[in-house]
């Protein structure tokens, strides 16, 4: 009798699912699914409310109980934690580079960049500058950043997405600006040494500039701009100088995570949620770039500054993201030298 029992129903549990093998087939039970999404420091309000809506949808759609776990950070810290083990099933990064590092590290499989719409960008985004009330240091353009007297915020380029686009926005409009790498070199290093505090990640450069009132101009992502003025209640103000870099932070699956975990269907649809129109309209409120066209121009209201032509790419700069990294932020790198010279 038991031996028939075991022949027709065998109870297989399978990272937390149960999976009951019987003469029907193989069905698996809606158990609850967890993802996992680590993603960089100022992107915290844009999960917040992508998860909500994509978790109803989700839940409606496949009768799966759904959480989403987050971790914040730096974006080359965050994914030098998930390289080093840290259980992403999704990775949201600042920067192509850093997701790129765990795609060759093997978790994210290598058709990554041309798995989802535009190479995996459901938006983009670009440094701008927040200012105090009134702008009484008159910052205007790159330039005026180096002027006598001003104190700048912006977060270090080796643990911050923000802290390299910050670095590469300044030597990328210098560059176009003379056309001399020397002058570019020159400009970048002035900087720096108006660089009042360094902090580690982008959401801790805001409340070094925004809380603790230190500095006279803080270069940041767009999104967090308008968040931190927003939260300051009237006593901080956005300036858009003229030209500014296109920051592409890039999504993934880490795949081999996923696949280990069982989350690999949820991750999938999560990522492809972000082209909806649904998403892109949140992408737009929280004021990233969205990468469909129609999308951005139904928003076109939260963009007063800095039209898409006006942001340069990195090609500009360097061939590519490896090789920006390796020649600006790599150890003994052109920031290293900055930082090691006498100020």
């Amino acid at each position: 009798m038991l031996g028939k029992i075991l022949g027709s129903l065998i109870a297989v549990y399978v990272l937390g699912s149960a999976i009951w093998l019987a003469a029907g087939g193989i069905v698996r039970e809606k158990a609850p699914t967890e993802l996992m999404n680590v993603a960089c420091d100022p992107s915290r309000e844009l999960w917040r409310d992508v998860n909500e809506k994509f978790i109803a949808d989700y839940e409606a759609q496949t009768g799966i109980k759904l959480t989403i776990k987050m971790s914040h950070g730096g974006s080359a810290s965050q994914a030098r934690s998930v390289i080093d083990g840290l259980e992403a099933d999704i990775v949201t990064l600042g920067l192509w580079s850093d997701t790129s590092a765990v795609s060759k590290r093997g978790l994210i499989d290598d058709d990554w960049v041309e798995r989802l719409p535009h190479r995996s960008l459901p938006y983009y985004s670009t440094i701008v500058f927040v200012v105090r009330k009134g702008n009484p240091k008159n910052i205007r353009a790159w330039a005026d950043i180096v002027q006598p007297g001003v104190e700048v915020i912006t977060p270090n380029p080796k643990t911050s997405g923000n802290g390299k686009l910050s670095f590469l926005a300044a030597w990328g409009a210098e560059l176009r600006r003379t056309k001399s790498e020397p002058a570019a070199l020159a400009f970048v290093k002035e900087m720096y040494k108006h660089v009042k505090v360094m902090d580690s990640g982008a959401r801790g450069a805001t409340t070094t500039f925004a809380q603790r009132g230190i500095g006279h101009v803080h270069l940041t992502w767009e999104n967090e701009a308008f968040l931190e003025v927003q939260e300051a209640g009237g006593a901080l103000e956005i300036v858009y100088p003229s030209l500014s870099i296109r920051a592409e932070p890039p999504v993934a699956v880490v795949d081999v995570n996923a696949r280990r975990k069982g989350t690999k269907p949820a991750a999938d649809a999560y990522m492809k949620f972000l082209y909806t129109d649904k998403a892109q309209d949140i992408v737009a409120k929280h004021h990233y770039r969205p990468s469909d066209p129609k999308a951005f121009a139904r928003n076109r209201q939260y963009f007063p500054g800095l039209p898409n032509e006006n942001l340069f790419p990195i090609t500009e700069i360097a061939p590519d993201w490896d090789t920006a990294n390796e020649r600006f932020f790599a150890e003994g790198g052109v920031f290293d030298q900055i930082m090691s010279r006498p100020k």
